[in-house]
């Protein structure tokens, strides 16, 4: 049984003191609100013990920190949760970066940057799906070493393989794959990809109704946008990268990166948004490292999603990143409604 958040909050709060006495020592230390954590801050210093999503953890973090005053910034990740190495990469890229430690029972450990992933070509095998994909209107996108079919920035399918093989499975994320496996699983998957795809562009229009298929993954409908259409953020060409950290959850938002040059010819880096996510500018710049030209970032969003706390954060990085607010080419539309 899943504990009481208010009671897991307790125990993350003592947890958290009790760290940071064997590591600091006693001292007078207020407890701080922070969501999916705990806080402590003393004198201008703080530490935050990270629970949930801990590969989104740096962005909401920083803002933390601002909005107390604290100029040292303890970072902690237990050991399991396996990010305090990408947490720690993402915090090098700040002026004043945040200590990251990893929480290994009652041990802390100064936690190094982590390289970013670089996955290698796909096989053959795999990559001669893309046709597939395009044939029924799918655009291919490689996430994280793993073929998928987007349809405006929404996966529709993906390229599975086991020993047998690769194969294609359809259907919008995880469990719409596994629904369509149990229900529909005698149908040709070229014909339930065209299916998919035809269900997914009528409500992915800048005239549909709201629905949850033009809600879902709308960073990447706007990066969708950006590569049609690269001009509107000075670029010459983009196309989509692999974010560092994977997405883990279709429903959840997370930055959609694109990598490309401007119109100079210069490297660029392109961190999409939608909503004020404040891991954008972390993310942003884990993308250029992982891109390896020393890009220019720019990070392109609505412009009511234009916050001070992204300018704050932009500003921040040893490379500052650009902001440019879109106004849609094409008018209204759900992304900027």
């Amino acid at each position: 049984m899943a504990l009481d958040p208010r009671r897991r909050a307790d125990l993350l709060g003592a947890k958290l003191r009790a760290l940071v006495a064997g590591r600091w020592g006693d001292g007078v230390r207020q407890s701080r609100g922070f969501p999916g954590g705990a806080g402590l801050s003393e004198d201008g210093t703080g530490w935050l013990l990270v629970d949930a999503e801990p590969h989104r953890a740096l962005g909401p973090a920083l803002v933390w920190a601002l909005t107390h005053a604290v100029e040292e910034l303890h970072v902690l990740v237990e050991a399991d949760a396996g990010m305090a190495g990408a947490l720690a990469r993402r915090a090098a890229q700040f002026r004043r970066p945040p200590q990251v430690w990893e929480v290994a029972g009652r041990e802390l450990r100064p936690a190094a940057p982590a390289p970013p992933p670089t996955p290698g070509p796909l096989p053959s095998e795999v990559s001669a799906f893309a046709d597939v994909l395009r044939a029924a209107g799918a655009e291919p996108v490689v996430e994280s070493g793993i073929l998928v079919g987007e349809v405006l920035g929404l996966e529709v399918a993906r390229v599975m393989t086991d020993e047998s093989g690769p194969w294609l499975e359809v259907g919008v994320g995880k469990h719409d794959r596994e629904a369509q496996r149990l229900v529909h699983g005698d149908q040709p998957p070229a014909e339930a990809l065209a299916d998919a795809v035809r269900a997914v562009a009528g409500h992915r229009r800048p005239d549909a109704p709201p629905h949850p298929l033009n809600r879902l993954a709308r960073e990447r409908w706007l990066r969708a946008v950006l590569v049609a259409h690269p001009e509107l953020v000075g670029a010459r060409h983009l196309e989509p990268m692999s974010s560092p950290v994977p997405r883990d959850d279709l429903r959840k938002p997370a930055p959609a990166p694109a990598t490309g040059v401007d119109r100079d010819g210069r490297p660029v880096v392109v961190a999409c948004s939608v909503g004020v996510d404040l891991d954008l500018v972390p993310a942003a710049a884990d993308a250029r490292l992982a891109d390896a030209r020393h890009a220019h970032v720019v990070l392109a969003l609505p412009p009511r999603d234009d916050h001070p706390l992204t300018r704050r954060l932009a500003a921040e990085l040893v490379e500052p990143a650009e902001i440019a607010l879109l106004a849609h080419p094409l008018g209204a539309h759900p992304l900027w409604a």
